[in-house]
């Protein structure tokens, strides 16, 4: 509940106002549904009230729900399977999630970096047995980094690194970290604030990275744990590699303390965010396609959804392009394995480079278009690819 108070009045009168909301929550939480759910709580102690507020702060979040526990999606599951299935390309119920990680099923992965600047890949991991970020308290968190940095000790050969405490971070190494666009800082966004994770900063938070700086761990952001893998150019295949060597090591590292990950057959790894729930996995590239995003003819959104691919700004999220750099990766996380999800990128980017490659040759794209993608009639074309200026060399760093 969101005070001992609270069931002195009715839930009915405790029912949130989605006046203006668009959000799957606000879809989804009729009054009986909240009626009923109000006063339940996890073993934690967190409440429905928790779950959303997210939402009933920012009438124009998507989803507008996140998890205080792992029990929350059980506890909820009356009101979160149904945003899940929305959100998550039909992924029913009753449908369980699969995890597959193996690299020898990967076609390809060689980008053309002509076209491509970085590859990454990334997960998020929280830790059996604690809260997750809207409800962890001080005690928990500073635990979950200990676990962390126990396990990051033992890491050795090409994967040894350090680790940085950002509570006790020097300037030096402070200025490296934001040098190497490596360092998060204090949240300020509302996801963070409305959600309840930005509490207690930097206490308990941290920045561990390998010495040739191609893997990386970040200790009780959004996760417990995101862990990343990442290099300049366009070989995928070296950065899944990387990806899966280090991840499964820190879980065996972890489990020598008897540690392991949330993870259940439903709905794989337990994420804080309900939208990265199965694999964690956002593989992604840093990529030009001045032209094929200019030309009046083609939809470079609408190419994306199509090729289940996501688009954003060089800087991720909420950002604009520069210099025609894009930020490309998978949709899906849900119902479908890591290789499929890096194997989508590799075709999908691929695909997306022979028709930047088309278009500089003044050609036309129309038979690589995925269905439902029909190019605008010629005349709405006030941008013609043949006489589009080449896009400038930019120096774009790799979003975290």
């Amino acid at each position: 509940m969101a005070s001992l108070f609270q069931k002195k009045y009715t839930a009915a009168n405790d029912y949130p106002n989605f006046d203006g909301h668009k959000s799957l929550l606000s879809q989804h939480l009729t009054k009986d549904l909240y009626i009923k759910l109000r006063d339940v709580q996890t073993e934690s102690g967190f409440t429905l009230d928790r779950v959303i507020q997210n939402g009933v702060d920012n009438a124009d979040f998507h989803l507008g729900i996140l998890a205080g526990d792992e029990q929350t999606y059980e506890v909820f599951k009356e009101l979160l399977d149904p945003i899940i299935q929305d959100y998550h390309n039909g992924f029913k119920p009753t449908d369980n999630h699969v995890t597959d990680m193996d690299l020898s099923k990967l076609k390809g992965g060689q980008l053309s970096e002509k076209y491509v600047i970085s590859s990454r890949i990334r997960t998020g991991r929280n830790i059996r047995g604690f809260a997750l970020a809207p409800f962890i308290c001080r005690a928990e968190r500073r635990e979950v980094e200990n676990i962390a940095q126990r396990a990051l000790d033992k890491f050795s050969g090409d994967l040894k690194g350090k680790y940085y405490s950002l509570q006790t971070l020097s300037e030096g190494d402070k200025q490296q970290l934001i040098d190497d666009h490596f360092l998060f800082e204090r949240p300020i966004s509302r996801h963070f604030t409305s959600g309840g994770m930005a509490r207690d900063f930097p206490d308990g938070r941290g920045i561990w990275h390998t010495t040739d700086k191609r893997f990386l761990v970040w200790v009780n952001e959004e996760d417990q744990l995101r862990i990343i893998s990442m290099r300049k150019g366009g070989d995928m295949r070296a950065t899944f590699e990387l990806f899966c060597q280090g991840l499964n090591q820190f879980q065996a590292n972890m489990a020598e303390e008897g540690k392991e990950f949330m993870r259940n057959d439903h709905l794989g790894f337990i994420l804080t965010c309900p939208s990265n729930l199965g694999t964690g996995v956002r593989c992604s590239v840093h990529a030009r396609f001045p032209l094929l995003a200019s030309d009046k003819r083609y939809n470079l959104d609408q190419i994306c959804k199509a090729l289940r691919l996501q688009k954003r700004g060089t800087s991720g999220e909420f950002t604009e392009a520069v210099g025609g750099v894009y930020d490309i990766s998978n949709l899906d996380r849900l119902g479908s394995t890591e290789v499929q999800q890096v194997q989508c990128v590799i075709d999908g980017v691929n695909k997306l480079s022979d028709m930047e490659q088309l278009l500089e040759k003044g050609e036309k794209i129309d038979h690589l278009l995925p269905p439902m993608c029909e190019p605008a009639p010629e005349n709405t074309n006030t941008n013609n690819s043949s006489r589009s200026p080449k896009a400038k060399k930019t120096s774009v760093c790799i979003a975290l």
